[in-house]
């Protein structure tokens, strides 16, 4: 019997009703294989705001770097949108990511063919669309320096954020995404700012640079703008996407609109992966905190079992029954469940819990 140590941290909004549904699914698929995964649950985000004054505490930080694996919820809400505030939610997750050393964001976009009337995409379009958006997640604007208040010489407001990158940092992203490119269809598109920002001059340079280890991937170099636009035009085109920080944070929830809803897609933060294939990771849905949804029941949990099956494979070495999870989702799709913000409309949707009692009777069988 394989054990595992998870740390699960709700945080704020509908976090704590999906990560209650990824525990489950934990607990599921270890009476299932035999697994004994461990949960230990602490406050983040807002809700450690409001109990310690900051956005994670040290000790959790401490848990989270002895775990197997970070199961996250979401940050963040109306309470603490304060832009003068000097602690804010997301700082917990920057640090934690941080600490951690998980520099890789893996968000897959794929659209299931049950829900392809789900976007407000034509279907034509949406066919075929398998897309793995890897986005550098521990530098760029979100952690450059200075990042500050200012004056001017005139004693106006002025504020300043830095984009920074190393060659190695860029490196380490191509390398990932040629990588990858190689178990998929071979073609790899690096989304840039080359015609305006140094950083990404750079971020052009060192691809181009790593690219001849791969002779067997194709790439691309795509600019930003560029990219937004195909990803609704050709978004089938796309194999693996390589980007910055702050360039993938905005396409992948672009993303998610193909695949009809934010609480469809799951992401995994990952760092250095050890020879047995396996590392430390983080787990998350993409789809925020939704403060409007909180407490009533109705959020998707669909995103965090996606998240727990990444968690099954990446930080615990369970191909096997990360496929199951996977496939139980798929099948609650199939047959036609449907909570509210994929339901056809008019139709009012599954609440969280009976889409989750759904997927969780497809995995026992």
């Amino acid at each position: 019997m394989a054990e595992f140590e998870i740390l699960v941290l709700p945080g704020d909004g509908i976090g704590p009703e999906v990560t209650a549904e990824g525990v489950r699914a934990l607990e599921a698929i270890g009476a299932r294989f035999g697994h004994d995964f461990r949960t230990s649950e602490e406050l983040v985000g807002g809700a450690c705001i409001d109990a310690h004054g900051i956005a994670i505490l040290p000790e959790t930080i401490e848990v989270a770097e002895r775990a197997d694996a970070v199961l996250w919820g979401a940050v963040g809400g109306p309470k603490w949108d304060d832009p003068r505030a000097s602690v804010r939610p997301e700082q917990g997750l920057l640090a934690l990511r941080s600490s951690l050393g998980l520099w890789a964001n893996l968000r897959p976009v794929t659209v299931d063919p049950a829900l392809i009337d789900s976007s407000t995409l034509k279907p034509e379009v949406l066919r075929g669309v398998d897309i793995l958006v890897i986005r550098e997640l521990t530098s760029g604007i979100y952690f450059g320096r200075p990042q500050e208040r200012r004056r001017t010489m005139e004693g106006r407001r002025a504020a300043v954020d830095s984009m920074t990158y190393n060659e190695d940092e860029i490196a380490r992203v191509a390398h990932l995404g040629f990588q990858l490119a190689r178990a998929r269809r071979g073609r790899v598109t690096s989304v840039d700012k080359a015609n305006i920002l140094e950083t990404s001059r750079l971020w052009r340079e060192v691809v181009e640079e790593v690219r001849p280890e791969y002779p067997d991937v194709e790439l691309e170099h795509v600019l930003v703008d560029a990219a937004a636009m195909h990803l609704i035009r050709r978004p089938a085109d796309f194999d693996v996407v390589i980007t910055s920080n702050l360039f993938g944070d905005i396409l992948t929830d672009e993303a998610s609109m193909l695949a009809g809803s934010l609480g469809m897609l799951p992401s995994a933060s990952l760092g250095e992966v050890r020879e047995d294939g396996r590392g430390r990771g983080l787990y998350e849905p993409i789809h925020g905190s939704a403060p409007d949804i909180a407490g009533q029941g109705v959020a998707n949990p669909l995103a965090m079992f996606l998240c727990t099956a990444m968690l099954l494979r990446h930080s615990c070495g369970l191909e096997a029954e990360a496929q199951a999870l996977e496939a139980a989702v798929a099948a609650a799709i199939g047959d036609g469940l449907r909570t509210a913000d994929i339901a056809a409309t008019g139709e009012a949707g599954l609440s969280t819990r009976e889409m989750a009692e759904a997927v969780l009777e497809r995995l026992a069988g």
